[in-house]
Order: structure tokens, then sequence, then C-alpha cells
């Protein structure tokens, strides 16, 4: 049987190739001129799968912003709009709220140049927060199909976000109560506040058989005013902890409100306290000791205790 005719050159100069083969080159040949650029030297080239090889210069890669819904091109220049996070957005969106509300989505997109989509997906955080709440466009000529249009507007504790001049307010009245009525005007104030504060909790308290057992009980009386407080036992008595004062800035200029506090809390502890630290002179947490292991004096009335001497931080350590 012949065999098949050798090429030219001899069997070692040129690996013959097979249809596939042939089939490679000409599609990487053809690519190459089509691009304009030199084809591959395929019989060189195909068996080498080590590297891959490209030829013409790479193509410019294209960097993309950042997949951010409230960022848009050129609104860098508006203080309203977002230009980082979404937390800068949602602000934005806040503030249009409060300038404009009640509002729709619609405007407010418009206004900041955002797709509606993500000023809703916004006011929905918002009105799970309860930062925003909403109501229905009033109607104007027939009425249209589908749902009626919602107006967003902020709540109060959307309002916070922008601060609010109650603790000056406050202050001030304070001021004028005092010149007008002179200092025992403020400390009658002070005291009435103080037993407002807890009056509604006063039965649960008293009715605790020992001082640890009111003190906890107080705890969560002031926790639910919004004192964030927690008592605790520590070396001989237990320690009253506020983690939180809502009129801290206030007592800083009028410590007569701690103190009528801490007159309290002894005549509902039946045992006299020591007020080691407030919140309104820069500490953490208004701290008060209650010693344990003193013969409890009960719970005489308030006339009866109005001489009896409750220890509390001097009145010129408390002042800011």
């Amino acid at each position: 049987m012949a065999k098949p005719p050798v090429p030219a050159g001899g069997r070692g100069s040129q690996p013959q190739l097979t249809v596939i083969e042939r089939q490679r080159g000409v599609r990487v040949q053809s690519e190459a001129g089509h691009h304009g650029g030199p084809a591959l030297d395929v019989r060189a080239e195909i068996r080498n799968t080590g590297v891959v090889k490209t030829t013409g210069a790479a193509p410019a890669t294209v960097a993309r912003p950042a997949p951010d819904e409230g960022v848009r091109a050129g609104t860098a220049d508006s203080g309203l709009r977002a230009t980082v996070s979404d937390g800068g957005t949602r602000v934005a969106v806040a503030r249009q709220l409060l300038e404009h509300g009640p509002v729709p989505a619609v405007e407010v997109a418009a206004e900041l140049e955002l797709s509606v989509a993500a000023v809703r997906r916004h006011l929905d955080v918002m009105l799970a927060d309860g930062e925003a709440t909403t109501r229905e466009a009033p109607r104007r000529g027939p009425r249209a199909r589908g749902r009626p249009a919602r107006l967003y507007l902020l709540t109060e504790a959307g309002r916070v976000r922008f601060g609010h001049g109650y603790d000056d307010l406050a202050v001030a009245a304070l001021h004028y109560l005092a010149e007008t009525g002179g200092p025992d005007a403020v400390r009658h104030f002070a005291e009435r506040r103080a037993t407002e504060l807890v009056e509604r909790h006063r039965a649960g308290i008293i009715e605790g058989g020992t001082v640890a057992e009111r003190a906890s009980a107080l705890a969560e009386a002031l926790t639910a005013q919004g004192y964030a407080a927690a008592a605790r036992r520590t070396g001989n008595g237990e320690q009253l902890c506020q983690h939180h004062c809502p009129v801290a800035h206030v007592a800083a200029q009028f410590p007569e409100l701690c103190e009528a506090e801490t007159h309290v809390f002894a005549e509902l502890l039946g045992t006299h306290v020591q007020r080691l630290a407030t919140i309104a002179r820069g500490d953490a947490a208004c701290t008060t000791h209650v010693p344990l292991g003193i013969p409890d004096r009960g719970h005489q009335p308030r006339a009866e205790r109005q001489n009896e001497t409750t220890t509390t931080i001097p009145k010129g350590r408390q002042s800011v």
C-alpha cells in the first residue's frame, strides 16, 4: 500500500495539521486581519497553551461609579443632593420634607435629580423608623383611576435631626421664674416636677419589702420615663444609675432639679441616699448611692420628713 507523500522539507520541518487545526488557523488569521493586526503563526502557536497571546492595543477600561442610587452626574454643586452615601441622600430627602412637605415623592425626586424609585426607598425607611408619615393628596376635579397620590411629611421624630430649641426655652423660662419669683419659686417647681416624675409608679415602688427591691422598682420607673436606669449591688449598698437625663442641659444651670430628684428618691426608698455623679456636671451617668443595713425609716408622709436631711453633692459642685 502506498504511503502518503511527504511534504517538501522533510518530516521534522513542519508538523502536519489536522482539519480542526487548519480551521482554527483560518479563524485566527481572519480575526487578526479583521482587527488590522498581524496574524498569528498558527503552526508555531497552536500548541502553546501556557500563555494567552494578544495583539494590538488593549482596550481602555471605563471606570464605573459605585452603585449608589443617590449619586447622579452633575449634582455635586447642590448642598441638598447626596454625593457619597445613602445617609447623605436620606438627609437630603428629609430636608425636602421639612421645607416643602407635605410633598409627593415625584417632586422630591425631581428636586434632587434622583429616580422616583430611589426616593421611595428612602421614604419607606423613614416611614418604618417613624421619621415620616403620609396623607392623601387633596382631590381636584373628578376622581382619577388608581390609588390617590400620597404626600409625605416629617414627624416630630424626623424633625429632631434638624435640632430644636426646647432646652433653651426651658432655661429661659426658669431664669424668668427665678427673676420674678425668687430662688424658692425654682425650688418649688423642681420639687413638683420630681414628684410628678414617679408619682404614678409610687404604689409599685413602696410595696417592695426591702430597700434593694424598692431601688430596683424605682429604676424600672425611671426607665419608663426615659432615664435608662438600673440598680446594682456594690459594696455595702445599691447604686442607682441613670444613663440618660432628658433635662441634663437645663439641670446644668439649675441643679435644683437634681436635688429635688434626690429628695424624692430618699422618700420612696425609705432611707437617706447620696448623689455621687450627675450627667449635668459632665459625668457619664447620674449615680446615686443607696446604703443597705440601715434601719428602714418607713414611708412617712412628706410633711413629717421636711426637717430630715438627705445627703447630696454640695450645690456648688453641681453647678457648671
